[in-house]
């Protein structure tokens, strides 16, 4: 058994329970959703991190990971934790840096023959309207209260100023706006780099895809393969990282004035009502409604491309957004936990949320089937289209995996793959790629990656949330 893992338990096929070792200081047991061989794979550190977590003040329920679980700051990525509110902590490393970085989907009328014989084409006019890379400048020129104004508003505000259509809110998580956005403590920093970045995709793992739905699993989405579909994934840019790298600092001195004991200084919290718990949930709820801004626009330019290519408008060619999640957030919920229900402020950093058929969040036109869950593959794999599951509120607070998962680093990843081997591999499997440099072809390699199915099946199985349809990358575009 890999270390650090001697003591765990097997509850249930692809579920583990760490037992709670209260010399450790542990408050509660930490629960694993993973197969055997994700589980194998596991870096030891992020089980430590996953103990860490568990040792908080005020977390009620378990510590979890998701099966793509790796090391993060503080909290393992593909972490989940809820704490309450009354004696609970907020904890920027459970969020992450890119706040709100989150994915998109949209559907088309286009079907694979459309697209196949312009793909080409195609991926060069999406990298020519999307701007990419690491510190990309917008094709916006922002003053400072049309920032203000995004930081409140969200995708709606995206809307309101021509980058979409009206029902585009209803298909984004918390109507792609969330609620207690304050800028009073985003600072002139923050400002200073999300202004020229709204409306860019970034770099790093953040791409946008064209894709085609090559299985279906169940139709109640009425995807069909053979479908185009584009997938945007990005979050909230230099905005968003700094607002994160301003509140740690504030945060890595406040936990020791409320006599919270850390086995990690990177787990920087306050009390959810302090003064500082409460100014980093304003200004986190800011930069997530940056990001959903930054995406509305995104898509909004992304339908100009399709519209300029394939001719006709926004209807014709059918191009309506699927859904929008989060995977990088913390939010106020109720949930229950062993027969006591909570309000409760769950955290979940590279994790998406996954809520079930018939409840209130999930829009009305999918209360029968479940809230869509999104999760990317790495650049060259498969992504998928999931709904929430019956046992995702029983299980793990509403929430799924967000992605595959890294097991190499971004400077091991360079030195093992060259971008032109990468390049080579993706075009012999028919895929067109356009990137803003050669590095971040190496640095995301599929091969760096979990494999995305394996990923996916775990929560599948699990009942957390069912496979829809598996989509494939056809036109690639990376910052």
């Amino acid at each position: 058994m890999l270390e650090g893992l001697e003591s765990v338990e097997r509850i249930e096929d692809n579920l583990w329970k760490l037992p709670r070792d209260e010399g450790y200081g542990m408050k509660t047991h930490g629960l694993l959703l993973m197969s055997e061989r994700l589980l194998e794979a596991l870096e030891p550190d992020t089980v430590e991190q996953l103990k860490n977590v568990a040792t908080l003040p005020g977390i009620f329920g378990p510590a979890m990971v998701m099966p793509d679980a790796h090391l993060g700051y503080g909290f393992p990525i593909g972490g989940v934790a809820a704490f309450d509110l009354d004696e609970g902590v907020i904890s920027p490393g459970g969020v992450g840096f890119d706040i709100n970085c989150g994915v998109r989907v949209m559907r088309t009328s286009l079907k694979i023959e459309d697209v196949r014989p312009r793909l080409r084409e195609l991926t060069e006019l999406l990298f020519r309207y999307v701007p990419s890379g690491l510190g990309s400048k917008s094709k916006l020129r922002l003053t400072d209260a049309q920032l203000t104004d995004a930081l409140l508003g969200g995708a709606r505000w995206a809307v309101e100023q021509g980058f979409g259509i009206e029902e585009d809110v209803e298909f984004c998580e918390e109507g792609g706006r969330l609620d207690g956005a304050s800028v009073e403590h985003v600072s002139k920093e923050a400002y200073k780099r999300g202004k020229p970045q709204l409306g860019t995709l970034g770099s790093g793992n953040h791409f946008l895809e064209v894709q085609v739905v090559d299985e279906v699993y169940d139709p109640c989405l009425g995807l069909e393969k053979g479908d185009i579909t584009v997938m945007v994934h990005c979050g909230s840019r230099g905005c968003g990282h700094q607002i994160c790298t301003d509140h740690l600092k504030v945060l890595g001195s406040a936990y020791k004035k409320y006599g919270i004991s850390l086995k990690d200084r990177q787990l920087a919290c306050a009390p959810i009502h302090s003064r500082e718990g409460e100014n980093y949930l304003g200004a986190m709820a800011a930069a997530a409604n940056y990001a959903w801004a930054n995406r509305q626009i995104i898509m909004h330019w992304v339908r100009e491309a399709f519209c300029e290519l394939f001719g006709g408008d926004v209807d014709e060619l059918g191009m309506r957004l699927i859904y929008d999640v989060a995977h990088n957030i913390a939010k106020m919920e109720r949930h229950t936990y062993d027969g006591e229900t909570r309000e409760v402020c769950v955290h979940r950093k590279g994790a998406t949320r996954a809520l079930p058929a018939g409840h209130e969040a999930v829009p009305k036109v999918y209360a029968d089937i479940g809230q869509p869950v999104l999760i990317p593959g790495s650049m060259g794999t498969p992504s998928f289209i999931l709904v929430g599951g019956p046992r995702a509120m029983e299980l793990s607070f509403g929430s799924a995996c967000h992605g595959a998962g890294r097991v190499m680093s971004r400077s091991r990843a360079k030195k093992t793959y060259s971008s032109s081997s990468v390049s080579k591999g993706l075009s012999e499997k028919g895929i067109v790629l356009r990137a803003a440099s050669s590095d971040v072809i190496s640095e995301e390699a599929p091969q760096v990656y979990k494999d995305s199915e394996a990923v996916v099946n775990v929560v599948h199985s699990l009942g957390v949330a069912k496979k829809v349809a598996r989509l494939m990358p056809l036109g690639v575009v990376k910052g």
